[in-house]
């Protein structure tokens, strides 16, 4: 009897540790980096930072500037999609149902620095990424001001000013239902078109997914400045959310 009783608790013991396994295994997220527009010098660095943070946050991250990646089989593999300073329209139609059927199925996206001056044209994406550039000043420091510390990507400041030098976009067409994140005070540098409410960090629910995005990141200095890293690690969390198994279902866009 005893012998029954400890084979049992072996066989539960193996099932519990394949389930923990199985629980635990690493969110896979899809750097997406095409231009179709102007092209930053800063994307190559970004990508490797990107990398370094999934191998010290336990995220596998593969990159890609080919468009042909975004089928609904393969965008199934990944928790979040990342379009790191993209420019111009570089999906086509069928290629942008993909997406929106990724989204809609409960996936997350993460829009950094030109994604907003991407997909004019689509008005759903502008809707997901919250906002579409229309022109920036010269690259200076300027106030950035926490709105919202309870946030995974605004949590560790301490302060509720953060002097941060970058490009400063403004921007048209800023979706109502963003939440906030970080504005920044046009009165603290030359050049900001938007006046008082001048988001630029910011998250929200978007037709069933979840999306982030964060204006900085123009110069390569920014990817190895800890708060902006610690800033974009945040939202890669905040997008990836508790991997819950993509629901197709859910997804009303047709081919």
């Amino acid at each position: 009897m005893k012998k029954i009783l400890a084979l049992c608790f072996i066989i539960i013991s193996i099932i519990l540790l394949q389930s923990s396994a199985a629980q635990k295994k690493q969110a896979r997220i899809l750097v997406f980096s095409k231009t179709k527009g102007f092209r930053h010098n800063s994307i190559e660095t970004g990508k490797l930072a990107i990398q370094q943070l999934g191998i010290k946050n336990n995220f596998d991250v593969d990159t890609t500037e080919n468009a042909d990646v975004f089928t609904e089989d393969n965008l199934k593999k990944y928790a979040s999609v990342v379009f790191l300073s993209t420019t111009g329209d570089v999906l086509n139609d069928k290629q942008q149902i993909a997406f929106e059927r990724y989204i809609q199925a409960g996936g997350g996206f993460v829009g950094i620095h030109a994604a907003t001056d991407t997909e004019y044209d689509w008005p759903w994406y502008g809707k997901l990424v919250g906002a579409y550039f229309i022109s920036h000043p010269e690259v200076q420091e300027a106030r950035f001001v926490i709105k919202d510390k309870n946030h995974p990507s605004t949590k560790f400041f301490t302060d509720s000013v953060w002097m941060h030098k970058d490009e400063l976009y403004n921007f048209k067409n800023i979706n109502p239902d963003l939440k906030v994140l970080i504005s920044i005070d046009e009165n603290s540098y030359k050049g900001g078109k938007n006046g008082a409410f001048h988001p630029f960090s910011w998250y929200h629910n978007s037709d069933g997914g979840r999306a982030f995005y964060t204006s900085m990141g123009h110069t390569k200095e920014c990817w190895t400045e800890e708060k902006f890293l610690n800033h974009l690690l945040g939202g890669i969390k905040y997008a990836i959310g508790n991997q819950k198994r993509l629901n197709y279902k859910k997804a009303v866009s047709k081919f």
